[in-house]
């Protein structure tokens, strides 16, 4: 059993506001940052986070901009991916990280792979979760029905009436998302948290923030990518092209039987799989 007791939580202030995190493990040990993703929050990383700590690293994970109560801006502008890995090197400087680790899953993957394609110098190694490359994803999309299929979601929820329709009737779209795979208790915090006057507009806000121009980079940062065969959002096709933009040293790791909701269905194993990763740079 992990230590949950470890946990801490922390205040990170920047310029564009103060994000809430929480962390774990020595002031001085490897420092490793954790991004969640939607509609989940830090808490997602619990396990991950109080495991690292437990082994001498310092693992923060922050309540990203429009999760964090005091980074909540209005304007979709404001949630572009420039913006976002804008946050990353932000967070990381509050911190007095000049080079770090970087976790991510679901959108944190995805604002991962641009900050690991665009600022390679500031990171030791990069783990996705989940997400693909972004140009992988995107290739998918446009070749494979399957894919296609599965991302018609990003177009719906842009629309006015998502958050109207995610949270009626106590928030049954919203709680349906999980697939019974996370832990009930952590389901109720999240629908809470997003219940506040304008959080999920925020989350949201992510989906409908114009994406970058350029096409997303390869990565030349040691990678390690962790896909599950029963993602919902993620099929196969994008999966494996991902390779194909890593340069660096590339890890893939298949999880059998697992949903898109790894942090919190495997703590273990991804827990385990981060340890023997980090271990190797």
């Amino acid at each position: 059993m992990t230590d949950q007791s470890s946990i801490e939580q922390l205040t990170v202030t920047t310029e564009a506001g103060a994000f809430d995190a929480i962390a774990s493990g020595p002031a001085e040990g490897r420092p490793v940052l954790l991004l969640h993703g939607f509609p989940e929050a830090a808490l997602e990383w619990e396990h991950q986070v109080a495991t690292l700590g437990g082994h001498g690293y310092r693992a923060v994970a922050p309540d990203q901009r429009g999760y964090s109560p005091s980074v909540r801006p209005e304007n979709v502008a404001d949630y572009g991916v420039d913006v976002l890995v804008g946050d990353v090197l932000a967070v990381a400087d509050a911190l007095g990280w000049r080079r770090f680790d970087l976790v991510g899953h679901d959108w944190g993957a995805a604002v991962g792979w641009w900050a690991a394609a665009e600022h390679p110098d500031r990171l030791r190694s990069f783990t996705a979760v989940s997400t693909p490359h972004p140009s992988a994803l995107a290739r998918a999309i446009r070749s494979d029905e399957d894919q296609a299929m599965r991302s018609a979601y990003l177009t719906e929820w842009r629309q006015s009436s998502t958050e109207q329709r995610m949270l009626a009737n106590n928030a049954e779209a919203l709680r349906r998302m999980f697939e019974w795979k996370v832990p009930l208790s952590r389901v109720e915090d999240y629908v809470l948290r997003l219940s506040e006057p304008g959080a999920l507009s925020a989350a949201l806000n992510w989906y409908r923030a114009g994406r970058p121009r350029a096409e997303a980079g390869k990565v030349a940062v040691p990678t390690l990518y962790i896909w599950s065969t029963e993602d919902v959002a993620f099929g196969s096709t994008a999966a494996f092209d991902t390779e194909n933009w890593v340069s660096g040293p590339y890890a893939f790791h298949m999880l059998e039987d697992v949903t898109h909701w790894i942090p919190e269905e495997v703590p273990e194993a991804l827990s385990a799989l981060l340890l023997e990763h980090l271990a190797a740079r």
